[in-house]
C-alpha cells in the first residue's frame, strides 16, 4: 500500500511541475553518478548498476525531446575512471560499445534526426569502443534536430590545456596573431564540432560538486546547477523536472538582476547612456515585482513616446 501510494504522490506532483514549467534550457549537461553505489545497496556488482543506469540515459534522452531541449551530453567515462579496477573497467567497455551500437541503430535516434557524437580522448579508448563511437557518429551524422554528445576520457582540464598548447603553437608559428586570439579561437579547438554553451548541470548521487565538466561552456554560461540525491538508476522524470525548474528560477533571478542594474543605471549614466539604460529595463521590467516596476513615463521622462529618436521599447523610431 505504502508503495502505491508514493507512486500516486509522485505522478500527481510530476503534473504540477509539468504544468509550472514555461520554457527548457537549450543544453542540458548531466553527471551520471551512484551507478556502483546502487548496484552495492542492492548486492548486485558494479557493471548491473552500470546497465541500471543505462536504462536511465535513454528515459533522460526522451524527456529531454519531449520538452524542447536541443543539446544533451552526458558524462560517461572521466579520464579519473581508468584508475578504476582493469574488471570494472572492462565490463563498462563492454556496455558503451554495446550501447553506442544499440543507440546508433535505434528507430527512436532516426525519428527524431538525433546526431550522436563522442567528446573527450577517445583515442585512449579500447579499440573496440573506438569503432562503436565511429559507428554511432557516422550513423547519424546527417541528422541535426538535437545533439547527444557523449563524454568519454573526457577531463574538463586537459581540454582547455590542449586547446591553449594549439594555440601556443600557432603563435610560435606565425599563423596566429596574439592579439587576434579570443573567445572563438579557444572553442575551435577545444572539439572538431561546436558544442553550444551548457544552460543546466544535473548531477545525481549526492555530491554537490561538477567535477571538472564541460568548464568553458558551464562556467562561462553561468549555468544553473541542479544536485540531487537519487542515484542515476533511480532518477526519475520528477527528479529531472526539479532540474528544469531550477534553470527557469535562475534565468528569472538573472532577469530581475539585469532590470534592477539597469533602474540603477538610469540615475547614475550620462545622456547618451540614457537610451540604453531603459532599454535594458524595458526589457526585462516584467521580470520585476509588481512594486518595483517602473511606469513608462517614469522610463522615459518628459517624452514617454521618445528618446532620442528611440521609442520606449529601444526600437528605432521610423
Amino acid at each position: 500500500m505504502k508503495r502505491w501510494l508514493r507512486q500516486r504522490i509522485n505522478a500527481a506532483y510530476e503534473r504540477v511541475l509539468s504544468r509550472e514549467i514555461s520554457g527548457a534550457p537549450t543544453h542540458v549537461a548531466v553527471i551520471q553518478d551512484g551507478n556502483r553505489r546502487y548496484a552495492r545497496g542492492n548486492g548486485d556488482n558494479a557493471h548491473e548498476g552500470h546497465r541500471q543506469g543505462a536504462k536511465t540515459t535513454e528515459r533522460v534522452l526522451e524527456w529531454c525531446q519531449d520538452i524542447g531541449v536541443e543539446e544533451l551530453t552526458l558524462y560517461a567515462f572521466s579520464t579519473e575512471n581508468f584508475d578504476r579496477p582493469e574488471e570494472e573497467n572492462e565490463a563498462l567497455f563492454d556496455l558503451l560499445e554495446e550501447k553506442l551500437r544499440e543507440f546508433a541503430d535505434a528507430d527512436r535516434v532516426h525519428d527524431n534526426d538525433v546526431h550522436i557524437r563522442a567528446i573527450g580522448e577517445v583515442e585512449r579508448l579500447p579499440e573496440r569502443v573506438r569503432e562503436a563511437v565511429d559507428y554511432a557518429e557516422a550513423r547519424t551524422s546527417g541528422y541535426d534536430q538535437f545533439v547527444l554528445n557523449i563524454a568519454l576520457a573526457y577531463g574538463g582540464r586537459s581540454q582547455l590545456l590542449e586547446a591553449v598548447h594549439g594555440v601556443a603553437e600557432d603563435v610560435d608559428a606565425g599563423d596566429v596573431d596574439p592579439d587576434e586570439i579570443d573567445v572563438e579561437t579557444i572553442e575551435n579547438r577545444l572539439y572538431d564540432r561546436p558544442v553550444r554553451d551548457v544552460d543546466l548541470i544535473i548531477r545525481t548521487g549526492g555530491d554537490e560538486r561538477t567535477s571538472n565538466f564541460l568548464p568553458w561552456h558551464a562556467n562561462g554560461n553561468e549555468a544553473a546547477v541542479f544536485f540531487c540525491t537519487p542515484y542515476w538508476p533511480e532518477f526519475s522524470k520528477t527528479d529531472f523536472l526539479r532540474g528544469i525548474r531550477t534553470y527557469e528560477h535562475r534565468e528569472e533571478s538573472w532577469r530581475r538582476t539585469r532590470a534592477r542594474r539597469g533602474l540603477a543605471l538610469l540615475g547614475a549614466v550620462s545622456d547618451t547612456e540614457l537610451v540604453e539604460a531603459r532599454s535594458v529595463v524595458e526589457r526585462f521590467r516584467d521580470s520585476l515585482p509588481t512594486a518595483e516596476q517602473p511606469s513608462p513615463e517614469e522610463l522615459a521622462g518628459s517624452n514617454p513616446e521618445s528618446v532620442d529618436g528611440i521609442d520606449s521599447s529601444g526600437q528605432t523610431a521610423d
